[in-house]
């Protein structure tokens, strides 16, 4: 069975503690394994970051933005055989799977404007004779720890633009999808990056302290859930570390009584059930105002759910393929008997299907949830699956505090034509990306991600400008040349 190693210092390293299978959910079957980093191969890897660290930092913004234009066109050369290596280990449809891939190359595209993004800045004559400027230099060797449901899309996220600041990295992505997440790295050595620059080492919590602790890391991404989001946010800058950790999410979305019906149902069915709800902005709660709202979303969300098709990866006629493992399947599916035993309705009901020849894989349905209340356990906890919840509420104010109210602040949108409406709830809801009858509001590359409340802990968003400011620490010089054979006396008093 292939084994799926690290990539340290330019190398493929099979070095392991011990290997754990990787699943093709689509037919259940393992298909390869991975090599489990203990501390002495992070440490490995830290060390070959720290070593091209000092020549890569003075290497000009330029000669790094152009490795990026390479990388760039590299990833869509290369586009059809990444899509498969994320089908084959994650489950995405490939039509899915290139919408992560684009997602991930628009960053790329932003790390392409190094130059411009780190020009500083400059004041002549702040006083007499004297000039100020600012300039942002690299924090060195940075880690990042990215989840199994966006193995390109997440680290492209972090790692480009990290390097192209000046920065050497270290990546441990996910064990259970790694291979397309080592394949992107060779991608970006064969477009010209030195060794080292970039390292990747896959393991599991003794990988992850090992970098939260060595102090040659000085700052940590993180996208996963809360309860870890958590505990890397607090053991990384415990030891000294800057550190953004994204958490989970909870993403409502509000159906006014004018909403356009056809299009708000056509966009629930892709942001909930897309990526088989795998994701931190899928769009599990639907809060409809009204009974006469509620009634014909459902029947109309019920219509269009049954011509849904789940199925393997590699037929793209399916609309989303399994979730990740056998024991998520079991996890989702807990959710849904949960609701079920504490009273809500079962209006779809997505629970062990039966796709034909794949009678392993890793399916859950389409399922559609009514009645459902905020103390149910489903309500409260993301269920990352292809679970769409329904909340009845009698006016907007409900609607908006239930928002308020949940720990989690990812994302959220509102359905509606009313525009004094849209921009009231914009103003007012407290949550971090915010829709206008746009289901999915994950920001563009040139903004930046990032939650409310217990779904981001650090001050800095993901990507975007916050990426810039994340990955490199301001310096500010003040100098003076005093005209020769020109001496001024002491002065005691605080310069003005």
């Amino acid at each position: 069975m292939t084994i799926v190693g690290h990539f340290i210092n330019g190398e493929i390293s099979t070095a392991a503690k011990d290997t754990q299978d990787i699943f093709n959910p689509s037919t259940g079957i393992a298909t390869k394994q991975v090599a489990l980093a203990g501390a002495n191969t992070v440490e490995q890897a830290i060390a070959a970051a720290a070593q091209a660290y000092p020549e890569w930092r003075n290497t000009p913004p330029a000669k790094r933005a152009r490795i990026m234009f390479n990388f760039k066109r590299l990833l869509e050369e290369h586009a059809d055989k990444i899509c498969q290596l994320i089908g084959e280990e994650h489950g995405k449809i490939k039509h899915d799977a290139m919408g992560e891939l684009q997602r991930g190359i628009e960053n790329v595209e932003y790390a392409c404007s190094a130059p411009e993004l780190l020009k500083g800045e400059h004041n002549r004559n702040v006083g007499p004779g004297i000039d100020s400027w600012s300039e942002f230099q690299p924090l060195g060797v940075v880690a990042g720890i990215t989840p199994f449901n966006f193995p390109v899309m997440v680290p492209l996220w972090m790692f480009p633009m990290a390097i192209v600041c000046g920065n050497t990295f270290v990546l441990k992505p996910s064990e259970r999808d790694p291979s397309s997440t080592l394949y992107i790295a060779n991608l970006l050595t064969e477009a010209g990056l030195p060794k080292g620059v970039l390292n990747i080492v896959n393991g599991d919590k003794e990988a992850v302290d090992t970098l939260l602790t060595d102090n040659r890391v000085k700052g940590v991404s993180f996208v996963g859930s809360t309860v870890v989001a958590e505990h890397i946010y607090r053991t990384a800058t415990a030891n000294g570390k800057r550190c953004q950790a994204l958490g989970g999410a909870k993403n409502h979305a509000i159906v006014m009584p004018d909403a356009d019906m056809e299009n708000t149902v056509n966009q629930l069915l892709g942001a909930a059930f897309g990526s088989s709800g795998e994701r931190c902005m899928a769009l599990s709660v639907v809060v409809a105002v009204g009974d006469k709202v509620a009634d014909t979303l459902v029947s109309n969300l019920q219509s269009a759910m049954a011509t849904l098709k789940v199925g393997p990866c590699f037929d793209e006629s399916n609309d989303f393929g399994p979730v990740i493992t056998q024991a998520h399947k079991q996890k989702v599916e807990a959710y849904i008997d949960s609701a079920e035993a504490d009273g809500a309705t079962v209006v779809v009901d997505g629970r062990r299907p039966k796709i034909a020849g794949h009678e392993a894989g890793f399916y859950v349905g389409a399922t559609l949830l009514d009645n459902v209340t905020n103390t149910m356990n489903s309500y409260q906890e993301e269920i990352f699956g292809p679970v769409l919840q329904i909340v009845r509420v009698d006016s907007m104010q409900d609607a908006m505090q239930l928002i308020n109210d949940h720990e989690y602040g990812n994302g959220t949108c509102i359905f509606t034509r009313d525009g004094a409406i849209a921009r009231y709830f914009s103003d007012h809801i407290e949550v971090g990306m915010v829709g206008i009858n746009v289901p999915l509001p994950v920001p563009v590359a040139y903004h930046s991600f990032g939650g409310w409340k217990r779904s981001l802990f650090g001050d800095l968003h993901a990507y975007g400008p916050d990426a810039v400011r994340f990955y490199t620490k301001r310096k500010t010089i003040t100098q003076r040349w005093p005209s020769s054979g020109v001496r001024e006396g002491v002065n005691f008093s605080f310069p003005s």
